[in-house]
């Protein structure tokens, strides 16, 4: 790209912040709109222009739109620029271009993401000094891309929203770990949603590794669409692949190795992250003794199923990164019994009712939150419910009724935008609460 050209950044995010400073540092002159409201954005580089509350025609005055995941591609500042042939990429495209690398490792899937690249970017830093975790998880790609080198590994976190928006994107070892209903009312159909995950595969190479779970039926269907080798992992034994077996990890490619780590990290939902983490590192070139060593000593991650404190006897923990059922359902089987749940939020436009069966056997009780109170209800109608509104409310009352043997789990399967910032801040404010109580 030449420098001195226009660069336009759609969305002022965290992303599209980087992309903007990025933009600035490379001599391009830029402009960025944003649809919210006016404020100061402090990280922001003073000599970006910029304008809030909606999208207006300045922005077309660009030679490249630099578009922010989440924003729809069919709006009508987008169609313009396309009939009047702008370059519109993604945030994701826009940093890599600008940065070096001897791998990427980028993983994605519904649910597990953040602790799976987490683990595997642990796992890298031990085996290669130059390496950084990026994506969704940590810091945008844009603000450390020119710190890169010929040497570094990056490990990133993708959604589905990245993807999307790169279809021409190619890591040399891509993580599918599972797709269920998410993100719909974003992508609109089911189909959409599966081909966004497509792209972290669909263009790799016969080169290239492809590290797939295989106890995901759609995740299994799709693998065919790649051209990269394709390393299966699972919780039953394979042929060839990683798999779990009794306490081991069983590495079968080429030839078979066995690693015993110890598992800190509660669920089977979390053996699956470990063993696509050790796929990933292994096809990346890391020894099994190192791999074995960083997963022995790894404790997770912050928000998802995070133990906070004991109260009178009564476990809480932090939940808040389930902003999907799917992940609330993964929550729910990591405990036997005895469940308060904090659950609601933003709806995200998928049902609730393939929680019924869990909830009916393990929750004595949920307490309600935020916008999607009504329809939890209405997909559960058999549940014991407290309405609460808001969280603290939810973590007073449960401090009435929590008994000894009890869980106390924030698990929403919502989105946090209709009463927080975001997971993470709604997430810390449940702990600061129970900390408090």
């Amino acid at each position: 790209m030449k420098k001195n050209k226009k660069i336009g950044i759609l969305g002022l995010g965290k992303s599209g912040v980087a992309a903007a400073n990025l933009a600035v540092k490379l001599g391009y002159k830029v402009f960025a709109s944003d649809s919210g409201k006016k404020r100061v954005i402090k990280d922001l580089n003073a000599k970006v222009a910029r304008e809030f509350g909606g999208h207006s025609d300045k922005i077309l005055d660009s030679d490249i739109i630099i578009k922010s995941p989440g924003i729809h591609g069919d709006i009508d500042v987008l169609k313009k620029a396309r009939s009047e042939k702008i370059k519109i990429l993604s945030d994701l495209e826009f940093s890599l271009d600008n940065s070096k690398y001897k791998k990427i490792i980028a993983i994605t899937g519904t649910n597990g993401k953040t602790t799976t690249t987490d683990l595997t970017g642990k796992i890298i830093k031990a085996a290669f000094k130059d390496s950084i975790v990026t994506g969704n998880i940590g810091f945008p790609l844009s603000d450390k891309a020119l710190q890169t080198s010929k040497n570094t590994v990056i490990t990133m976190e993708l959604s589905s929203y990245q993807l999307e928006d790169t279809p021409k994107f190619r890591p040399d070892i891509s993580v599918l770990l599972n797709i269920t209903p998410d993100h719909l009312e974003h992508h609109k159909t089911m189909l959409n949603y599966i081909r966004a995950k497509e792209n972290v595969f669909i263009n790799q190479s016969p080169k290239n590794f492809a590290i797939i779970n295989y106890d995901d039926k759609i995740c299994r269907r799709i693998a065919p669409k790649t051209k990269a080798k394709k390393i299966f992992f699972g919780k039953a034994p394979l042929k060839n692949g990683i798999f779990y077996s009794g306490g081991d990890i069983v590495i079968r490619i080429d030839k078979e190795i066995k690693i015993h780590p110890k598992v800190n990290i509660p669920g089977m939902h979390n053996v699956e992250n470990i063993l696509a983490a050790t796929a990933a590192a292994y096809c990346a070139g890391v020894r099994p003794k190192t791999i074995e060593k960083v997963i022995s000593s790894y404790k997770g991650v912050e928000h998802r199923i995070e133990f906070v404190r004991t109260v009178n006897g009564a476990d809480y923990y932090n939940d808040s990164k389930s902003t999907n059922v799917d992940s609330t359902r993964v929550a729910l089987e990591a405990f036997e019994k005895n469940i308060l749940l904090i659950m609601g939020g933003l709806d995200k436009g998928a049902p609730y009712t393939p929680l019924k069966k869990l909830i009916k056997d393990r929750v004595k009780a949920i307490y309600l939150i935020g916008e999607a109170s009504p329809k939890i209800k209405k997909d559960l109608p058999d549940a014991n419910y407290i309405n609460c509104g808001d969280m603290q409310a939810a973590v007073r009352r449960i401090r009435s009724d929590a008994v000894c043997g009890d869980v106390v789990l924030l698990s929403p399967a919502c989105a946090s935008f209709d009463q927080f910032k975001n997971f993470e801040d709604r997430g810390r404010k449940f702990k600061k609460l129970v900390r408090a109580l």
